[in-house]
């Protein structure tokens, strides 16, 4: 599949992706963004970096997977603004199906092998049905009869991590992030959607047991 391929559908998406360029900050971020987008939708197996910098740059893989790296881990670009221009765009396009019927909160797990990345732990992983080594993140999204939009997207801190100085430091944890349920995440991120404006539903959808 050549991720370059031009018809309406690319078109489309490289507008997207100039839209999404408009807040991400740096020039020198907008290439590597488009190339790990372009990854996300590709047919890997794995959606990390190192298939992604080899599918979108088979002659220059070792430069790609560089570039990547820095793009995630060290791009100083703020994930709000990008979320809030992603809404921006979406919604109106999703309203067009029919109005928004629910909010969803859920949890999204990650298994991992290591220990390095920022809030893994042994808990309970979703994708794999049982307590895991694995990431979490709790989301707020938006949803009607034919798609949905996560407007809210937090990665949920085990006190494990929340406590421990040394390990916080190393991965660059932020002072300011403290221990919180995943309920409590939830909470914050309805009440900031309300806050914001996001198109309510009749009824929301609560899946209570993604969030014990």
């Amino acid at each position: 599949m050549d991720w370059r391929r031009s018809d309406d559908s690319t078109e489309r998406f490289s507008a997207y992706l100039q839209e999404l360029a408009e807040v991400i900050g740096h020039a020198a971020r907008i290439e590597p963004m488009r190339a790990y987008c372009s990854g996300l939708l590709l047919d890997c197996e794995r959606k990390s970096v190192e298939p992604i910098a080899a599918a979108t740059a088979p002659h220059a893989t070792s430069a790609q997977h560089q570039s990547l790296l820095h793009f995630l881990a060290k791009g100083e670009w703020c994930d709000e603004k990008v979320r809030g221009k992603v809404r921006e765009l979406v919604l109106p396009h999703m309203e067009r199906h029919g109005p928004i019927e629910a909010w969803i909160v859920d949890d999204t797990s990650f298994p991992k092998c290591g220990s390095h990345s920022v809030g893994v732990s042994h808990q309970y992983c979703g994708q794999l049905g049982k307590q895991a080594n694995c990431q979490v993140a709790v989301s707020l999204s938006v949803a009607n009869h034919a798609v949905s939009l996560p407007v809210a997207y937090r990665l949920y801190l085990p006190e494990s991590w929340a406590n421990d100085a040394k390990r916080r430091k190393k991965a660059g944890v932020p002072d300011a992030v403290e221990f919180q349920t995943k309920p409590k995440i939830a909470l914050e991120q309805i009440e900031w959607a309300c806050a914001a404006g996001i198109p309510r539903p009749c009824e929301a959808w609560l899946r209570h047991d993604a969030l014990s």
